[in-house]
């Protein structure tokens, strides 16, 4: 979820005032789906014992987005509710690195070979935008916090670029980035929702940023879609 502490200036009153009126179905809607994606992450690496399909590439990305966007757990308090999905997405990302990478068996079945996507072309290009293009370049904290909803938009990249090689996309992988790509657009329904009902709200970043970020999920949802239409169980089929 997109979570900051930004200048007041230009993101209405103090943070401690505005929590109620930030929750809307939307935006709550948005962050289970983000939940349950790491429900069915984790039940497929621990339970299943497998990390075969899932690109450590894009996790170590979101481990990034995570740690710099949430460092303002360290000084700014919004709500208890915002707290704990902070603390639950660092936590999961970190333990979801930690299994692909060290876990056994884990790390055995995780192949990277075919989780070759340069990531370099996607954090140089998003800590450069994050410095250049923020709400504050005073702040280093805001650029750091740019930087985050920059990478957040691309860090799914490696993942599909891994399932659009194998060209099948095993059921509880295709599930899991089903359940991020809902996460996504429901938080597009979040913004406008809060752009008719909250006055001078704005957030041209997490706009722009957000739209990229669905934009890169619609080809698999439409094959999801497809393959779903047989039952919930099958496989989804990906042109390679």
């Amino acid at each position: 979820s997109y979570t900051t502490a930004a200048p007041q200036k230009l993101r209405e009153p103090p943070r401690s005032h505005r929590c109620l009126a930030m929750m809307n179905v939307f935006r709550f809607a948005g962050d289970m789906c983000h939940i349950v994606s790491f429900i069915l992450l984790l039940q497929k690496i621990v339970r299943g014992r497998s990390a075969a399909g899932i690109s450590l590439r894009t996790q170590e990305l979101y481990a990034i987005v995570f740690c710099a966007r949430y460092i303002d757990l360290l000084w700014n308090f919004a709500s208890m509710y915002n707290v704990i999905l902070k603390v639950c997405f660092i936590g999961a990302s970190l333990a979801i690195v930690y299994l692909i990478r060290f876990g056994s068996p884990q790390k055995n079945t995780y192949n990277p070979d075919v989780d070759a996507f340069p990531v370099q072309y996607l954090i140089v290009p998003c800590a450069v935008l994050g410095v250049a293009v923020c709400h504050d370049h005073r702040s280093p904290f805001e650029m750091v916090w740019a930087f985050s909803i920059y990478l957040e938009a691309v860090a799914i990249l490696p993942q599909l670029f891994l399932l659009q090689k194998q060209g099948e996309v095993e059921n509880l992988t295709s599930h899991y980035v089903a359940a991020l790509g809902a996460y996504r657009g429901l938080y597009l329904l979040n913004w406008l929702y809060r752009y008719f009902t909250e006055p001078d709200y704005m957030q041209r970043i997490v706009w722009v940023a957000g739209l990229v970020q669905t934009a890169l999920y619609c080809d698999f949802f439409y094959h999801y879609y497809q393959s779903k239409k047989g039952g919930m169980n099958q496989p989804v089929k990906l042109p390679v």
